[in-house]
């Protein structure tokens, strides 16, 4: 099966990083429309002109979309759901709802709506804008077919990843946050070249590169990082020196705490949604 018509309800980074992905699969299988909706009109209809999809109110996605996307911040979440539960209720053909909002589960987004519907929720991070992303999701009343589809339409984002929801926002904590935590490392590590005389520019593509190329290593040999690390660290040689700076200041367990940390975030902001 394929989607024919996906919609997108809220078209900021993430929903129009994701909307130009389903624009590329559509154009890879060879059939669909996209439609976009967003507070500003404006951006609807810039994200519109780049990816070939048409803006449209939200009322209208809610009435035509066979795949529609909730990519709206979570305090704005019930405000929109109030406004589309009255069209999807009078539905009477089948629709698959995507919900990218952060530490909302299925359970609290079915309440809003007013009753069930098949539902997938996904968690991507931002890499999704280059085709380099870490796409988690889980499902209630999806059939395996409609999954398939929504894969395959969206391949473009990056890898994609079926877990429990229980495990969602663990794995948003990880991935969709570890972006940030990882942009420190390549600022801390492009400072030190540069501290060294390298350039500013050059520094930050190096260590981009090494991140990128690390993450390929595992990614095709499954190698774990303490094997990895012990293939570049020669006894008595520099790398050592590196890692037990890093050892000293206690980095693993820094980044172990960061993760900790934003999942502990998440769960106080379910209360409030």
């Amino acid at each position: 099966m394929r989607y024919q018509n996906i919609g997108f309800i809220g078209c900021g980074n993430m929903g129009g990083a994701l909307a130009k992905c389903a624009a590329k699969g559509v154009r890879r299988l060879g059939d669909g429309q996209i439609w976009l909706s967003n507070f500003s009109e404006k951006k609807a209809a810039a994200l519109a002109e780049c990816t070939g999809g048409a803006p449209a109110s939200n009322a209208a996605l809610a009435e035509c979309c066979d795949l529609l996307f909730l990519g709206v911040k979570p305090q704005m979440l019930k405000g929109v759901l109030s406004e589309i539960s009255p069209i999807l209720a009078a539905r009477t053909d089948r629709f698959v709802l995507v919900s990218m909002v952060a530490g909302v589960p299925i359970a609290r987004i079915t309440e809003l709506l007013g009753g069930a519907y098949p539902l997938i929720r996904i968690m991507p991070n931002t890499a999704a804008a280059v085709g380099a992303g870490m796409v988690q999701f889980c499902s209630e009343g999806v059939t395996d077919a409609e999954t398939d589809a929504f894969v395959s339409l969206m391949a473009d984002a990056g890898l994609f990843d079926e877990l429990p929801e229980h495990l969602i926002d663990a794995a948003s904590a990880v991935s969709g946050c570890g972006t940030a935590y990882l942009c420190l490392v390549l600022e801390g590590m492009a400072d030190g070249g540069v501290a060294l005389g390298l350039s500013r520019e050059k520094a930050l593509r190096y260590a981009a590169k090494t991140i990128e190329g690390l993450g390929r290593l595992y990614l095709e040999t499954g190698a774990h990082p303490g094997v990895i690390k012990d293939g570049v660290t020669s006894p008595g040689g520099t790398t050592i020196r590196g890692v037990h700076a890093l050892e000293n200041r206690a980095v693993r367990a820094a980044f172990a705490e960061a993760v900790l940390a934003a999942f502990a975030r998440t769960e106080a902001l379910k209360k409030s949604t």
